[in-house]
């Protein structure tokens, strides 16, 4: 089979390589669905960062899987042959609190093994995964909407769960990329009453626009943090989730959330400095750290997309067959679009 390896330095490799036999608990699943996250841009397909959990282990890429099992290997409890799967894309040791709890991106074990990273991911036609990684995918939702459950709309679910976003609240969103995008509208299907969007480009805060996935957009400039207070009544969002990453987005995230309000952290990279006593304890901001999400939360999500009848689909902009990977990086690369994905379907 045919699977894609990032080298580094902005390039695409193809490599041919046998279609793997699934072992105990295993199943191997013909891939359908298979989206790029700027965490693949930022740390492996610009370069490589080699250590901690973002090390990567030169294998096939793409941590953001679904498609359907075609075979089971012995052990298996749950799922059989024909099911549809999104894929949870950490494999933990299983046995340490954070596991047991369903959050596998937090196994400190040397057996924890993110696809895409420390083993084969969804850019190629087949995936072996652990049955216990597997989320039953419903009929009602496509395979690309499976895909973009794996990650982005998972970490998502999961910070603005922790945030209580609800009809009190206003949200501020700092970087609407495809994880800003997918902030808006799972805030929204959860009550928030403004979704405020700001960003450095133009054609993405109108592509989160367009996808309702905001109401209004901002500029990232020197006047962005007076348009949200003239949005708020001089207050603040009650709300605040920066997904750029950025050290200016950051700061503008807390900037924004109105006193007493909470704030949670997505953006992976970089730093921010800020004067913790004017910005953070005497606005009472409580902040958030939140690192993907568990299988229980992604389960619940997967359910509440029905029935919100919220597509994640909505967010992509460009899909290409495995074929043209090389312009699908190119293209997520560039950071002017919403999702990038690769569909074999």
């Amino acid at each position: 089979m045919k699977g894609i390896i990032l080298p580094g330095e902005r390039r695409v490799v193809f490599r041919e390589v046998p279609v793997p036999e699934p072992g105990h608990g295993q199943v191997l699943v013909k891939m359908k669905a298979s989206s790029i996250c700027g965490s693949d841009i930022r740390a492996i397909y610009r370069e490589h960062l080699g250590h901690g959990p973002e090390a990567y282990q030169n294998v096939i890429a793409g941590h953001e899987p679904c498609g359907q099992i075609v075979k089971v290997g012995p052990g298996c409890n749950r799922f059989k042959e024909g099911d549809r799967v999104i894929i949870y894309h950490i494999s933990g040791c299983g046995v340490c609190n954070d596991c047991r709890d369903g959050y596998m991106i937090s196994c400190t074990s040397p057996l924890r093994a993110a696809y895409g990273w420390q083993r084969d991911g969804g850019h190629a036609d087949y995936l072996l995964a652990e049955e216990n990684t597997c989320v039953a995918l419903p009929d009602s939702l496509s395979y690309v909407d499976g895909a973009l459950i794996a990650c982005g709309f998972g970490t998502v679910y999961e910070a603005l769960s922790r945030i209580r976003v609800s009809g009190e609240d206003r949200l501020l969103i700092t970087g609407v990329g495809p994880v800003g995008m997918a902030a808006g509208l799972v805030a929204k299907a959860m009550g928030a009453t403004k979704a405020i969007g700001v960003d450095i480009s133009a054609s993405r805060l109108e592509v989160a626009q367009k996808a309702g996935a905001i109401d209004y957009g901002i500029l990232a400039d020197e006047k962005a943090l007076g348009k949200i207070k003239d949005l708020t009544g001089s207050l603040g969002c009650e709300a605040s989730i920066d997904c750029s990453g950025s050290p200016a987005g950051r700061l503008l995230a807390l900037q924004g959330t109105r006193r007493w309000g909470r704030c949670a952290m997505v953006g992976e990279g970089n730093n921010v400095d800020f004067d913790i006593s004017q910005i953070i304890i005497h606005n009472q901001i409580s902040i958030y750290g939140s690192w993907v999400t568990s299988l229980g939360h992604m389960e619940d999500l997967v359910e509440k997309l029905v029935e919100w009848d919220l597509k994640p689909e909505i967010t992509v902009t460009h899909r290409f067959p495995l074929e043209e990977a090389v312009e699908a990086y190119r293209i997520a690369d560039e950071g002017q679009s919403g999702k990038v994905c690769i569909v074999m379907e």
